[in-house]
């Protein structure tokens, strides 16, 4: 299943204590990347990344991102989003032929 995971970066943490985290960050997301769990990534300047995720369910994701270094400090939390196709198309391919 596809999951959008859209982070919030805690806006009361200066920069210099989100940026200090990033060592550890980074790698563990890479790790993700790499495992197949996030698909594609993007970056919101001081808002956080968005992730679409490749997972089995939406507590699947929530499970993987808890364990992010970001999420352990409280210095970032993410929204999820279950996607999936869009069901209308069906129709206008049935109604098509």
């Amino acid at each position: 299943m596809k999951v959008f995971a859209i982070a919030t970066i805690n806006q009361t943490i200066p920069r210099a204590e989100v940026q200090r985290h990033l060592p550890d960050e980074v790698p563990a997301t890479l790790q993700l990347y790499l495992d197949g769990w996030i698909e594609q990534f993007w970056f919101r300047e001081r808002l956080g990344p968005i992730f679409l995720m490749n997972v089995d369910s939406v507590e699947h994701a929530h499970s993987i991102l808890q364990a992010l270094p970001l999420v352990v400090d409280g210095v970032m939390t993410f929204e999820l989003m279950p996607v999936t196709p869009l069901s209308p198309l069906s129709v206008l391919i049935k109604k098509a032929h």
